[in-house]
């Protein structure tokens, strides 16, 4: 039973997450059904395409037990600064990762790479509630939250946390075990009425670069077949690339690196049929 203060203390801290988010034009959940299928990969490529169209964008990493997103964009062991808010306690400052696209994580905040988390659903939801209403986002057209694998807590926290108008992109691979996660997923958003702009199908073939055939490794056209029969947009398909894998290891921006790539190419048209759909309604 909570007392009065404590409502009060609730209440106080859910109109700062208001006030901050809606700062945010766009707000874009990123989800999976299940892990392995390169959705923080995607979810950063995404925020980083939409930067080098000039837009100005927040990434957020809400993934507790494998936070990736600080690798992936070579921003590991960046320290994070903290500034007066002028009206409350110091905000801390989203990690710059390049012009239009800052970034926070709970990677940024752990001793090291190897430090475990071990946090049930209510620490979860407060870290959330804190990255929304203590991170000084600034206004931003869009807010990318990277999420767990699978519809619990996590992802639970953001949709209601962020409230309309927020909208969600659905990566999965082709093969049908992934699918079958992913039906989940789409399911998940529709109860928790979250719009899904669509389906993201990537690992889909694999162009060798010495012969330039295209190999089927886990099938290709899977994501679009399955968009097609719950009724939702296919975004598009971003096929294996070794530089991909390369530039998350080495913690480079892929997309600039490798502009004229057939997944750079990929991304970028995904990410215009993300604007056009968002941005239209809007």
């Amino acid at each position: 039973m909570l007392t009065d203060a404590q409502k009060q203390q609730m209440a106080a801290e859910d109109q700062q997450v208001r006030q901050r988010v809606g700062r945010i034009k766009h707000r874009v959940l990123v989800l999976s059904g299940k892990g392995g299928v390169g959705k923080s990969t995607v979810a950063a490529n995404l925020a980083v395409s939409l930067a080098l169209k000039g837009r100005k964008v927040g990434l957020l990493d809400v993934d507790v037990h494998g936070p990736s997103i600080p690798h992936l964009l070579g921003l590991t062991g960046f320290p994070v600064q903290t500034s007066g808010s002028g009206d409350g306690p110091p905000l801390l400052e989203a990690v710059p990762a390049m012009e239009n696209l800052r970034v926070m994580s709970i990677g940024f905040l752990l001793e090291s790479r190897d430090t475990a988390v071990i946090w049930r659903g209510p620490m979860k939801y407060n870290m959330i509630k804190q990255f929304l209403k203590d991170v000084r986002w600034g206004d931003l057209d869009y807010l990318v939250v990277d999420s767990p694998p699978g519809t619990g807590d996590e992802p639970l926290a953001v949709a209601q946390l962020l409230g309309p108008p927020s909208h969600a992109v659905v990566v999965t691979t082709p093969q049908e075990l992934a699918l079958t996660d992913v039906r989940k997923c789409v399911t998940f958003c529709r109860q928790v009425q979250v719009p899904i702009v669509g389906v993201v199908e990537n690992m889909s073939g694999f162009v060798c670069p010495h012969c330039g055939k295209e190999s089927p490794i886990f099938k290709t056209g899977g994501g679009r077949a399955m968009a097609d029969q719950m009724g939702i947009p296919f975004l598009g398909s971003v096929p294996l690339d070794p530089g991909l894998v390369d530039a998350g290891d080495k913690g480079t921006p892929y997309v600039p690196r490798f502009a004229e790539s057939d997944a750079a190419r990929a991304f970028a048209a995904i990410v215009e049929k993300i604007m056009a759909s968002i941005e239209s309604t809007t």
